[in-house]
């Protein structure tokens, strides 16, 4: 008899468990069936052309003067070094290329931070990242996120990592009216993404979270502490060797604010 009203409480106990995890499902469902309604539609991002800076060349085809509203050279997935793409997968989503648009990890791991007293993260990855910037706007509440959820994943089935990736480093505000990583190394270094070196990819993958929280001048001990934890990053996931995290982590941080380097924009106007 005993037996018997034990296995029927711990009976009754699995199956209101069971009960209240389907009907969880179910409201869970239904929400993201109810926002998933009237979504932008991700196709427009695959023939994604960005505005980019206005030229100007003399007669004899050199560079006399450029303009932008927004500062932007676009710089096709294939001529990103692989390095840069390291460096803000390191940074900002670790594990972009295994992912299907979420991390629902990173998810639990925000929560159980914010429930704790630490700081709220929104815990978005690459992905979400580039469907709030190009389909929903940088509003911060629970319903955008949802929506944020549903759009990475269709974009996961419509596009590729690489494109993601492109569409991402091309958009990402970095400081200094610049936007995407190829205007921010002429920007902050003058250099073409090719010419960077590992410290330097490290120092821009900081930005995206809060550039002005990072100048290179006016906060440079905590951009170079931040930028050491990029580095850090890209040592334990394998994309640098020891010897190049050693060095890298002790490197200055010159840039074109510091006077290190001359600013494009000077170059121009002596020609």
């Amino acid at each position: 008899m005993i037996l018997r009203a034990i296995l029927s409480f711990f009976g009754s106990i699995f199956s209101l468990i069971t009960i209240g995890t389907v009907a969880v499902a179910l409201l869970i469902g239904a929400i993201f069936m109810m926002y998933a309604r009237d979504l932008p539609n991700t196709d427009q991002l695959a023939q994604y052309t960005p505005p980019t800076i206005s030229r100007i060349y003399s007669g004899q085809g050199e560079l006399i003067d450029e303009f932008a509203q927004e500062r932007r050279l676009f710089a096709p997935a294939d001529e990103i070094p692989d390095l840069v793409k390291q460096a803000f997968i390191s940074a900002e989503d670790k594990y972009f290329y295994t992912h299907k648009g979420y991390d629902p990890l990173g998810m639990v791991k925000a929560a159980v931070d914010a429930a704790q007293g630490g700081r709220l993260r929104g815990a978005s990855t690459i992905t979400q990242q580039v469907m709030k910037n190009f389909l929903l706007g940088g509003e911060r509440s629970a319903e955008r996120k949802i929506k944020e959820l549903i759009l990475a994943s269709r974009i996961e089935g419509t596009l590729d990592k690489e494109k993601i990736l492109e569409l991402y480093l091309n958009e990402i505000f970095l400081g200094q009216n610049s936007f995407g990583v190829a205007a921010a190394a002429q920007t902050y270094f003058n250099k073409t993404l090719s010419q960077l070196t590992t410290e330097e990819v490290a120092y821009l993958a900081v930005l995206p979270k809060a550039p002005s929280r990072y100048h290179p001048v006016r906060q440079m001990e905590s951009a170079i502490g931040r930028r050491n934890f990029v580095l850090r990053e890209m040592f334990e996931n394998g994309f640098i060797p020891r010897e190049e995290y050693d060095r890298a982590r002790e490197a200055p941080l010159k840039s074109v604010q510091n006077g290190d380097y001359d600013a494009f924009k000077g170059q121009i106007r002596d020609r």
